[in-house]
């Protein structure tokens, strides 16, 4: 009786123990937003308005955030796929983005050097070889992987900008750029004047 006793002691804490593990390693694997989303490029699809409507953690919204930075510094936050526009008084506006994938991501200092309603797209040469049937060109509008805005930094390729995937919000997809739903775009690139620093960091401590 005792060791039939034991044995079930056992088997209970076996899996107890089982159990336990795997809800560490799903809390370790679930976090929102730190995947790398294996999709490809959609020239030409149009989003209907329902797609381009963010909920949750990656809508627009006002947040308390704790810097030295002046009001008006744009903060991307690659780690936790935000971008941040200081507001002054330990606030911010905060933007759900998507961020480079494996093997693009970067941080660094630069300033908004160049905007552009409804840029043109040429896709560079590693994006081409990723997915050789993408056009060498394709002229801004709806459709358009880049959307309705982009604001170039600095002298580099990279550019906040639009997408017409809105469904890759929050997930590393691009090579390098930082894309938001062209409601976003549109409305950040009527708040940040040509010259406004841009912070890029992997994290950001609130």
């Amino acid at each position: 009786m005792m060791v039939r006793a034991g044995l079930l002691l056992r088997v209970a804490v076996g899996a107890a123990l089982a159990a336990m593990a795997g809800a560490f390693a799903e809390a370790a694997t679930a976090v929102p937003g730190q995947d790398e989303m294996n999709i490809v490029d959609q020239p030409g699809y149009q989003p209907s308005p329902e797609e381009e409507q963010l909920t949750g953690a990656y809508e627009k919204q006002e947040v308390f955030f704790r810097t030295n930075e002046a009001p008006g510094t744009v903060i991307i936050d690659t780690q936790n796929r935000f971008l941040y526009l200081v507001q002054g008084n330990n606030r911010a506006l905060r933007y759900g983005i998507g961020v480079g994938r494996d093997g693009f991501q970067w941080s660094g200092l630069q300033k908004i050097s160049r905007k552009q309603e409804w840029p043109d797209w040429r896709p560079p040469p590693e994006m081409i070889e990723r997915q050789p049937y993408l056009p060498r060109f394709m002229a801004g509008g709806p459709g358009n992987p880049l959307g309705a805005r982009a604001m170039y930094l600095g002298a580099t390729v990279y550019r906040i900008h639009g997408t017409n995937q809105p469904q890759t919000i929050g997930h590393a997809v691009s090579s390098g750029c930082f894309r938001l739903v062209n409601d976003d775009v549109i409305d950040l690139y009527g708040r940040v004047p040509v010259g406004t620093k841009v912070i890029i960091r992997q994290a950001v401590a609130l």
